[in-house]
């Protein structure tokens, strides 16, 4: 299994903190997990609220942790309201099924991670985190 690097975790966070800043979002919060749902990097900005790492380790571990993306989780959140209250319950509450849930993949399509980004809106927060991934040269996944 193929794992994010401290390298590109760090790329990642400066590139989405970067693009919050050029589209004037809240102060954001990025939490970089690895292919097995370990902490890689986590930054959290001046002003950004004091329970965004939970928000955002929330959006990364259960996209990690389910394989899909923040928005296929936000999608089941409404239409398997059941399935997602169970997922969650199983992950100890460590999910939250919205935009800003992102799996990082390589060139080859491996899923090597996920970013969890909070401190704005949800979509904010995704635009942010997908700017961040590309611009490591990573490839976002949010379905």
């Amino acid at each position: 299994m193929s794992n994010i690097t401290l390298e590109q975790a760090r790329a990642i966070i400066a590139g989405t903190l970067a693009e919050g800043h050029t589209q004037g979002f809240m102060p954001l919060s990025v939490v970089v997990l690895d292919a097995g749902g370990h902490l890689t990097a986590f930054e959290r900005e001046d002003g950004s609220a004091n329970k965004r790492f939970e928000i955002a380790y929330g959006k990364a571990h259960g996209c990690i942790s389910i394989g899909k993306g923040g928005r296929w989780l936000e999608m089941m959140s409404e239409n398997r309201p059941a399935f997602i209250a169970s997922v969650a319950g199983a992950f100890g509450g460590q999910l939250i099924p919205v935009g800003g849930g992102i799996l990082v993949n390589d060139s080859s399509g491996a899923t090597i991670g996920a970013v969890g980004i909070s401190g704005d809106n949800s979509d904010n927060d995704e635009i942010a985190g997908l700017a961040g991934i590309t611009s490591a040269g990573l490839v976002p996944e949010i379905n």
